[in-house]
């Protein structure tokens, strides 16, 4: 099962309000393992970059003028999801700004029944918080020390490990990981048992059933052995 983990960064809260992404970050799991295949990209939004959104993930409008807009990645960014399930925390924001910029574009919106929010499963497990991103890392021992503002690919790869342990934990992947790499025995009838040409010897001397049969007496009729025909 192939997932992607979805991060965006965005000049503001609200596409109607003209707001536009300016970062992609993704993450391949295939059977909640990461593949090491990613994707990342930084998105000139044609616009200017208001300070607060500057302040959180530190995108200036300087660093992204050069960069490529939404129409020149998003074919590349489409193959790359191809048709997998997305993992996104709070995937409705990030899910109305990539359909805002499809849109744009003509093209079709990513439908949300391919989405599995983070969020929502956070909260069903923990429904007194807090389930930020930082928080869900604090609380599972996610090492995101790295994380001193926002940015796409690195949130991705945190929230790659929060999601794994909000499904049930690493084992969980290690197990489906080592799955197909099983080699199972094969069944009782897999093979014909073919019966010996001669009997093996008896693997007790006449000498030792006799101690053996010493001692069960020694116990007396009472012993559990004399009891249960053993």
């Amino acid at each position: 099962m192939r997932e992607i983990i979805l991060d965006t960064e965005t000049t503001g809260l609200e596409p109607a309000a003209g707001h536009r992404i300016v970062e992609i970050g993704a993450v391949e799991l295939f059977n909640h393992v990461a593949t090491g295949k990613t994707f990342h990209v930084y998105i000139n939004p044609e616009r200017d970059m208001p300070p607060e959104a500057e302040a959180v993930h530190g995108l200036s409008s300087a660093f992204l003028k050069d960069k490529p807009v939404f129409e020149a990645i998003a074919e590349e960014l489409m193959a790359f999801i191809a048709d997998s399930v997305l993992v996104i925390h709070n995937a409705s924001f990030d899910m109305a700004f990539i359909n805002a910029e499809l849109s744009y574009l003509r093209k079709p919106p990513l439908p949300p029944e391919r989405v599995i929010d983070t969020l929502q499963i956070a909260r069903q497990k923990h429904p007194t918080g807090p389930n930020s991103l930082d928080a869900l890392c604090r609380r599972y021992g996610v090492d995101n020390t790295k994380r001193t503002k926002h940015g796409a690919l690195l949130d991705s790869e945190l929230l790659a490990e929060v999601y794994l342990e909000l499904i049930g934990g690493r084992q969980t992947a290690l197990s489906l990981a080592a799955g197909p790499a099983i080699r199972r025995l094969p069944s009782a009838g897999a093979a014909a048992v073919m019966p010996r040409s001669r009997a093996l010897p008896p693997r007790l001397s006449e000498a030792e059933r006799a101690q053996h049969r010493a001692f069960i007496e020694s116990l007396g009729e009472s012993a559990l052995w004399m009891k249960s025909g053993l």
